[in-house]
């Protein structure tokens, strides 16, 4: 009872960890729960690493120690994106060094912040299956928030995909209990069918024999109508649909995309 007064009183939960997004945090009651899986999902190209790595650079900043597993990037690629996210800047600008002032300042500043609090970047080589990420998260020490970029890269060889997928999505969810995580996992979608009339992500298409769908806590899904009706709609305007929330409603989330800094931002806090 003093945790539901708590939370009556507008405290955040004690086992919630906010994303930095405040529509996301929300619809998720004040974030990703610790023994959660959360699942977000997307099209190829449609932001879903960006966006996982977007909540951890704020969660860092909040003061939640989270790490960032990733298969797609180096960890120079990583430090990269996030320069390029929270300095609002282009990549390639990056890489060539030309910046202007202005955009310079903004990298240097995020540069200046990201010494006081950065996520913990961890790669790994893709292959390596998920007796491998296990061991690895294991290893991780005072941390809250996991996040795995992304669930195709823990396929390792030793049965079917599928079959190894879904024992992987099995095993994380179990892991996020046993160590009391929140565990965040990108995941492509091999079941998205774009001749349909609605091309918006459903459940179905996160494939996996269906582990997506029956494990995860939460799952979100990324949809960006520009990708597939060009010219249609606003250019960036992004749905992020939660088309799964054990402890909630589903609905969707209304974010802005910059795809020439890959950033994330929120309809109703744009200028985080």
């Amino acid at each position: 009872m003093r945790r539901v007064d708590a939370a009556a009183d507008g405290e955040p939960g004690r086992d919630a960890h906010a994303t930095g997004f405040p529509s996301i945090d929300k619809w998720l009651g004040g974030g990703v729960r610790r023994g959660d899986l959360v699942v977000l999902g997307g099209d190829v190209q449609s932001g879903k690493s960006a966006l996982a790595l977007a909540m951890a650079l704020r969660m860092a900043q909040a003061g939640t120690p989270s790490v960032f597993f990733t298969s797609e990037m180096s960890h120079e690629r990583v430090m990269e994106r996030a320069l390029a996210i929270e300095g609002r800047a282009r990549v390639d600008d990056l890489r060539r060094g030309s910046l202007d002032d202005f955009t310079r300042a903004g990298v240097g500043a995020a540069a200046v912040r990201f010494r006081e609090a950065v996520p913990t970047i961890a790669p790994f080589p893709p292959g390596g299956g998920i007796e491998s990420m296990v061991s690895d998260i294991r290893r991780t020490l005072d941390t809250r928030v996991i996040f795995i970029d992304s669930l195709q890269g823990l396929a390792g060889s030793s049965r079917t995909q599928e079959e190894e997928l879904a024992a992987a999505v099995r095993v994380l969810k179990a892991l996020a209990i046993e160590l009391d995580l929140a565990l965040v996992l990108t995941c492509q979608l091999p079941q998205l069918q774009l001749d349909r009339a609605d091309p918006r992500p459903v459940l179905d298409d996160f494939g996996v024999q269906g582990a997506v769908k029956q494990h995860a806590d939460v799952v979100l899904a990324i949809f960006r109508e520009e990708m597939y009706r060009p010219g249609y709609g606003v250019e960036g305007a992004t749905e992020l649909l939660v088309r799964k929330n054990r402890n909630g409603n589903v609905g969707y989330v209304d974010l802005y995309f910059y795809k020439q800094w890959m950033r994330f931002e929120d309809m109703l806090d744009p200028d985080r």
